[in-house]
């Protein structure tokens, strides 16, 4: 029998694919667990990858006339208590603070003491708080509309955490924006899964798919959410972006009202919209292999690192010039409307174990040169979505570069689009939607599934089944035929599809 061939990554993808996302993360120096249960640190490659996600999502903001503001990290809980909804919605994940300071205890330790009049809930959301703030600044329909994010962060009391997928802390920008018509509210709560799904596809190279949830899948005090899926490699749904169509519900609960240009009182329209440090989370799932992470080239901290090699200090006199006039000349070429992103790694480390440091950690351009290259005048690359590397002249590289990490960044689309295309399938009965949604081995499930295309009654009919096969509705796509049809578990006449899958 053949040896299987040694991967940077055990285990691999295959043989389990959870513990294998923890070790990509590991491996590519992302993040770890911190000492309170169920939030982490982000490391340094970790929170560079991050803040390439906030200015791109941030510009994007800007460009549709967004501005940034701040508002509190502490919610007096009488604000969640006005949107009976909300409250329900996230009352079993508010961490609650009691208490504004602390005194010695006889054990010698210290306890809570001045116990506040009304409990403070750290945000997990901050649609009352923000509300609040609007409710005093809208006197008129000249005071619209508001159109505001935020970069926080937000604390919901997880109990069964997973690094940037699902944690007790995470890091995430809200906008919330406030509309003198219902038209307008919609109109923006569209606008914003569309530039969510512009980044996700064309930084993150990851396809989605925009749909509507159903109502027992939206956000708690919502009319309408929208929301960007994606298909992770194990088959599985990633809620990636949503937007929220808030209708009237939280401007009445808030007092957010405006005097019209008729004169008359009425109460604004609000939208909300978020997306997360669960991003990266999205990044590994999409597009990591069995050697480690694997960064699309628009996102990537740098985009290229250069391994000087020599045996001595002369050796190494003359490769670091050469690998400092090929650093300028790269970052002096752009991509994507911004210089190359050039690191230079002349740690004194061996060439293997320097070399696996980056392919664990994703980087797209690996470039060695040594003293056979600059007789050569060229370069020996290794490209990230490619296993074998190539000599290239030094002058051809250059003149190429934005050609290359083009290319890669297609190539990340590409294959993510194939393998949600090809686990994709429509269905029209119960006995194969249960098979296509039930492994081989329940005991330790292998990768199964995908995303199933089916045309469904109503959620109460099918809410047995799904609770047992542990599958969830995760969109009714916004591009879809008109056609009715007849719903997959019932057999009564049905006007929607839905995408059904397995989820995170």
């Amino acid at each position: 029998m053949a040896k299987a061939p040694q991967t940077a990554i055990q285990p691999t993808r295959a043989d389990d694919y959870p513990e294998w996302y923890q070790q990509v993360i590991r491996a590519a120096d992302l993040a770890e667990n911190s000492p309170v249960r169920g939030c982490m640190v982000i490391k340094p490659w970790g929170y560079r990858l991050w803040e390439n996600m906030q200015r791109a999502l941030d510009d994007m903001f800007k460009a549709t006339g967004h501005q940034n503001a701040y508002f509190p990290l502490l919610i007096p809980m009488s604000f969640l208590e006005k949107e009976a909804e909300h409250v329900e919605g996230f009352a079993k994940e508010c961490a609650v603070v009691t208490h504004h300071r602390l005194e010695p205890d006889p054990a010698g330790g210290l306890r809570p003491a001045g116990k506040l009049e009304e409990p403070l809930i750290i945000r997990p959301t901050s649609e009352t708080i923000i509300g609040a703030t609007y409710a005093k600044w809208v006197q008129s329909y000249r005071d619209l509309p508001i159109l505001i994010n935020q970069w926080a962060n937000v604390m919901r009391w997880e109990m069964r955490t997973r690094m940037f997928l699902r944690t007790a802390e995470f890091l995430w920008q809200e906008g919330h924006t406030v509309h003198a018509t219902s038209a307008e509210a919609i109109e923006e709560t569209e606008r914003m899964i569309d530039v969510y799904a512009d980044f996700a596809e064309n930084w993150m190279a990851m396809p989605v798919i925009i749909g509507s949830k159903t109502p027992a899948e939206r956000f708690p005090g919502a009319v309408d959410t929208l929301t960007i899926e994606a298909m992770m490699q194990d088959r599985k749904a990633l809620q990636a972006g949503t937007s929220h169509f808030l209708g009237q519900n939280f401007s009445k609960a808030q007092e957010i009202v405006f005097q019209s240009e008729a004169g008359e009182r009425e109460f604004a329209w609000t939208t909300s919209w978020g997306v997360s440090t669960r991003l990266v989370g999205a990044l590994i799932m999409t597009h990591s292999d069995d050697d480690g992470f694997v960064l699309p080239p628009r996102l990537a901290p740098a985009q290229v690192v250069i391994l000087p090699i020599y045996r001595d200090a002369d050796q190494r006199t003359e490769v670091m010039q050469y690998v400092e006039t090929l650093r300028n000349e790269l970052m002096a070429q752009s991509y994507a409307g911004m210089p190359i992103r050039v690191e230079v790694d002349d740690r004194d480390v061996r060439g293997g174990e320097k070399k696996w440091h980056h392919v664990k950690r994703g980087v797209p351009l690996r470039v060695e040169v040594g003293p056979k290259d600059i007789e050569k005048d060229s370069v020996f690359l290794g490209r990230r979505d490619q296993p074998k590397s190539i000599g290239l002249p030094r002058g051809e590289f250059i003149a190429t570069i934005a050609t290359i990490l083009g290319e890669m960044q297609q190539n990340l689309f590409d294959r993510a689009l194939k393998l949600r295309q090809d686990n994709t399938v429509t269905i029209d009965n119960e006995a194969d939607f249960r098979a296509f949604f039930t492994p081989k081995n329940e005991e330790q499930p292998e990768i199964h599934g995908g995303f199933a295309s089916c045309y469904f009654a109503d959620e109460a009919s099918i809410d047995e089944l799904l609770k047992e096969l542990k599958v969830t509705i995760r969109c009714i796509p916004r591009d879809q035929d008109a056609a009715s049809g007849v719903c997959f578990a019932t057999g009564r006449p049905a006007t929607q599809k839905a995408i059904f899958a397995k989820a995170y």
